[in-house]
């Protein structure tokens, strides 16, 4: 795998976040005295974090407002970033790597800037990217469009042949290789039932950052 430059995913990625993410709002129902049904996360996924809330008061009898909904779990979700987001293993080893072979790297996420920035801060990493752009910014997520992807890699200076773009999410890596981008598929339980197209259409699949150091030099 050699690279001039490379793109970053930051939840399920760089960051073990996603039990956060699973685990959300089953302990915020709980804390109300609720008990989540099926599986909640599956249901409310593609949902904005308001249609959430209005799900939630509904079909869990809840006595909050929607605003308050909102405003609970968004303390919930920014004390995590802030406090509690660590760095999946091997990954700062990995960065520190890439930044000593001179690649400049990029972080390109679906989470807010604000959240974004205190994640990377909390989990160690921010010092080893020259920036970030979220899909807030680029104006579509990254199962709609690649311009995230397009805009990162103009801010690095590179082009598609030299960058490579590591994510964990198969819609995701789906766009950036329909838009002509190299794709290293990262794994993350959260989405062991992807894994096999994951492996099949990325050029490179990871199964942890700490096997990177068992392959041949970049």
């Amino acid at each position: 795998m050699r690279l001039q430059s490379a793109i970053f995913d930051m939840d399920g990625t760089l960051l073990d976040s996603m039990p956060m993410w699973r685990n959300l709002l089953n302990d915020y129902l709980h804390a109300q005295g609720r008990m989540a049904k099926g599986n909640l996360w599956e249901e409310i996924r593609p949902l904005t974090l308001l249609d959430t809330a209005i799900y939630l008061r509904e079909v869990y009898k809840l006595r909050q407002s929607e605003e308050q909904i909102v405003a609970d779990i968004d303390k919930r979700i920014e004390a995590f970033y802030r406090t509690q987001a660590r760095a999946k293993p091997g990954v700062e080893k990995f960065l520190s790597l890439l930044k000593m072979e001179g690649v400049w790297m990029y972080v390109a996420t679906g989470t807010d800037r604000p959240l974004a920035e205190a994640g990377l801060r909390c989990a160690g990493l921010d010092g080893y990217f020259r920036g970030l752009v979220t899909c807030q910014e680029s104006g579509a997520g990254k199962d709609k469009s690649a311009d995230i992807f397009e805009r990162a890699m103009v801010r690095l200076r590179s082009n598609k042949k030299d960058t490579i773009i590591f994510e964990d999410s198969l819609p995701a890596i789906r766009t950036a290789k329909a838009a002509g981008f190299r794709v290293a598929g990262v794994y993350d339980a959260d989405c062991e039932a992807d894994q096999d197209e994951i492996r099949a259409i990325s050029d490179y699949y990871i199964r942890s950052f700490e096997e990177m150091f068992e392959a041949q030099a970049l």
